[in-house]
């Protein structure tokens, strides 16, 4: 059969952010016009800027802008774009949505709306795999939705219970649930999150497979018949079950598990006739069996180190076969090449529950010698309305350790300074003797989060290094100059908190040029060799360290061995009270966000420690809890509304 083309000129993106960016990069380079969408929180975003045109598509609550089928049809219509390309959640999965763009004479760059009906919700695609003989996991994907019907179906299946977003992905809507009890909780919230997520709060339950690791196969396929794979990925490290750490190929598939799987996934997408990117998730248990979860009917966050271990750009493959050019490929062709890991960098607090963190990153720096895909500069805003993902990085390596070795590299160079980010926990976890060894299950983050999350051995030696660079660089103190000096020296005390922890240090420049600061007992020397207005570089117990650096007021931000510390200088400050942590029967909001849920009335009494409000941020919700034990005296906030960090949410009079 000939091929059918399909021609297009200019592509809309409907998305944003890195992805946004990172699709614009392939269609420029194959000579395509590029158009973005935004909301008002992302008026002054790298992918509207880099875009030839830019189309307004929302304005009160941003996260939904890019849900709005009807003003991104139009917005194509209005800047000339006769295709769309989904990107990653939003959109990217809702078969309405395709099937608009079709309905409106634009190429969807993707796979029909029918194909995403049948594969792109997990209880349809179950039922397909079923019916192929293709084991899945035990679960419900029924048409009653009704808490009763859910909890009857749970014991069904037997606990531990996974909740599942039918329309969803990325871990937004999934909950694990351990008892009964706690079905109606997880159910609401599962609901709530899927809702504001994709559009659709149905919801699945699948029995609990416990310890497995998550692998996923790359599948094409085009309008002619042709179907390949491109191998798997493993995406086991999860928090939240959330990706943070993907890799390819994964340590625990052997080449005959490989084409076992590989096969199953390409015989899956021939049997709908699947057009474009998809991937296919399963979980792989300890005896080597594996499971159908779902399918993705889209581009994936992790799809770069397939690109680094195939040489193909994934993005190409996709805008070539929505023109209607055959795939190109067979299965023969598909060559891999070394090892590819990619971290996912996110602002968010790890030692605090991986709390989502929003504002202006001060100062930010990408490391060289590996990929990075990202849509922020110094200056930028992270707001708190999207996913907490700021940044991809990907290394690619002749071995595992190669390219384990040359990320934890490029993270010990990246510096973002202003907004908390994962990127010491990262570190962390890639060189944890279990993920070295490639034996990471998705319990590998709550198995190990003693020493993930453990504090740091050496506070010592940064509280040190912190008190030294607040001297160095108070506009008030004299300017640094190397070599003696005759001036008569008197020790300074500073207070500093670092990491919410306060410390008294003392701090003396002494004649011949050395610092030397002291805190309970602990001394520690310091020669500076060279001060630059953002980097330093010093000599102490023996070794010349460099460590970059920024000052802004009494905020200081310290990038060290690969770990970004944030210090505030309080040695001016007052004294602060119990008010911040709820102990003056405040309870204020942790983070800017959304209030999903009040959970208590005015008059109700409550205990220290009792959840009283959910509030989401980022895609994800977070309890808020009573400080002190006492009565509800006043709801400051209502479901829907939109808060500020520090806002008082809800108030209670302490209990005498």
């Amino acid at each position: 059969m000939g091929a059918r083309r399909t021609s297009f000129f200019k592509i809309l993106i409907a998305n944003r952010g890195e992805i946004a960016l990172r699709i614009m990069r392939t269609a420029r380079r194959l000579g395509y016009g590029v158009v973005a969408v935004y909301s008002d929180a992302d008026r002054e975003s790298l992918h509207v800027r880099e875009a030839d045109t830019a189309v307004h598509i929302g304005e009160a609550l941003p996260a939904q802008s890019y849900l709005r089928i009807d003003a991104i049809i139009a917005a194509a219509k209005a800047s000339g774009a006769s295709a769309v390309h989904p990107g990653y959640g939003f959109l990217a999965e809702n078969e309405d949505f395709a099937k608009a763009c079709r309905d409106a004479g634009l190429v969807f760059i993707g796979p029909s709306p029918e194909a995403i009906k049948a594969m792109g919700h997990k209880a349809g695609a179950k039922a397909i795999m079923q019916k192929a003989g293709v084991p899945v996991v035990p679960g419900y994907q029924g048409a009653d939705q009704s808490d009763a019907a859910m909890l009857a179906e749970a014991k069904k299946i037997g606990f531990p219970v996974m909740i599942k977003a039918v329309a969803g992905g990325g871990g937004r809507g999934m909950r694990l649930v351990h008892e009964a009890a706690a079905l109606p909780d997880a159910l609401r919230s599962a609901r709530s999150e899927a809702q504001g997520a994709f559009g659709d709060a149905t919801v699945i339950l699948e029995r609990a497979i416990v310890n497995p690791r998550h692998i996923e196969i790359q599948v094409f396929g085009d309008r002619y018949g042709n179907a390949i794979h491109l191998g798997e990925r493993d995406c086991s490290v999860q928090r939240r079950h959330q990706k943070l750490i993907e890799e390819a190929p994964s340590p625990a598939v052997s080449p005959e598990l490989r084409a076992r799987m590989g096969a199953v996934a390409v015989e899956a997408v021939k049997a709908i006739g699947y057009e474009g990117a998809g991937t296919l998730e399963f979980l792989l248990d300890g005896s080597g069996q594996f499971y159908f979860m779902e399918m993705n009917t889209r581009l994936q966050v992790e799809h770069p180190v397939t690109e680094a271990i195939t040489g193909l750009d994934l993005v190409e493959l996709q805008l070539r076969i929505a023109s209607g050019e055959p795939l190109g490929l067979k299965q023969d062709d598909i060559t891999f090449s070394g090892h590819a890991i990619e971290v996912r960098l996110c602002s968010e607090d790890a030692s605090h529950d991986f709390m989502p963190q929003s504002g202006t990153m001060a100062l930010w720096r990408m490391p060289e010698g590996v990929r990075v895909e990202h849509a922020l500069q110094s200056g930028s805003e992270i707001p708190p309305f999207y996913d907490s993902m700021i940044a991809k990085i990907i290394s690619h390596g002749a071995s595992r350790d190669e390219a384990r070795g040359r990320l934890i590299c490029g993270l010990e160079q990246t510096v973002a300074f202003g907004v908390t980010t994962n990127q010491g926990f990262l570190i962390d976890c890639l060189r944890h003797p279990v993920f070295a060894k490639g034996e990471a299950t998705t319990a590998f983050i709550a198995e190990n989060s003693d020493k993930l999350l453990a504090p740091r051995a050496n506070q010592n030696a940064e509280v040190a290094l912190a008190a030294l660079l607040l001297y160095v660089t108070n506009p008030h103190s004299p300017p640094w100059r190397a070599g003696r000096s005759l001036a008569a020296t008197f020790p300074l005390a500073l207070r500093v908190d670092l990491g919410g922890h306060i410390h008294e240090i003392e701090i003396v420049r002494e004649r011949d040029g050395t610092y030397v600061t002291g805190r309970n007992g602990d001394e520690r020397r310091f020669e500076i060799e060279e001060l630059g207005r953002d980097t330093i570089r010093f000599r102490s117990n023996g070794l010349i360290e460099s460590a970059r650096f920024l000052r802004q007021d009494n905020r200081l931000y310290v990038l060290h061995t690969g770990l970004t510390l944030s210090v505030r200088d309080l040695t001016l400050a007052p004294p602060e009270t119990a008010a911040a942590a709820g102990g003056d029967g405040k309870v204020r909001a942790a983070m800017n966000g959304r209030v999903v849920a009040v959970l208590v009335k005015p008059g109700e009494k409550v205990a220290a420690g009792q959840p009283v409000m959910m509030l989401e941020a980022m895609k994800m919700e977070h309890v808020h809890t009573a400080g002190v034990a006492g009565t509800v005296s006043a709801i400051d906030v209502s479901e829907g509304e939109q808060v500020t960090t520090g806002k008082i949410v809800v108030e209670i009079e302490a209990a005498a």
